[in-house]
C-alpha cells in the first residue's frame, strides 16, 4: 500500500482546543482516517515551520484528501502538504526503471 507524509499547521481553535483538554490525538486521527480509507502509522508534533507530521497507508489519495478537507473544513488544521513517500528498496525499482528507458527521452532542445 502506498505510503504519504503529510505536515501541516493547527489552527488558534485547535490549540485553544488542546490546552482546555489536553489529549492524545493518535486515535481520533487515527479512525478519521481509516473512515477515509487511509491507515495512520505514525503521528509526531513537531517544531519549526509544521506542527505536525503523519506517515499514513492509503490505497488512493482521494482517500487522504477526504479527511485532509474534513479537518480543513472543521476548521482544526490548514496549510497541509502531503507526499508520496518510498522506501530505499522501492525507490531502487524506480531508478531501475527509469535507467531502463533513459534512452526514450531527450532533453529539451536537444
Amino acid at each position: 500500500m502506498p505510503t504519504y507524509i503529510q505536515t501541516g499547521k493547527m489552527t488558534q481553535a485547535t490549540m485553544e482546543g488542546l490546552l482546555n483538554e489536553p489529549e492524545d490525538r493518535f486515535q481520533a486521527v487515527s479512525d478519521a482516517l481509516a473512515a477515509a480509507g487511509a491507515t495512520l502509522k505514525e503521528y509526531y508534533f513537531t517544531t519549526g515551520e509544521n506542527d505536525w507530521l503523519l506517515i499514513f497507508e492509503a490505497d488512493s489519495p482521494d482517500a487522504f484528501a477526504a479527511a485532509a478537507l474534513l479537518a480543513s473544513a472543521d476548521g482544526a488544521a490548514y496549510n497541509m502538504k502531503t507526499v508520496h513517500a518510498w522506501t530505499s528498496s522501492e525507490f531502487k525499482d524506480i531508478a531501475a526503471k527509469a535507467g531502463g528507458i533513459r534512452d526514450k527521452y531527450r532533453v529539451p532542445g536537444g
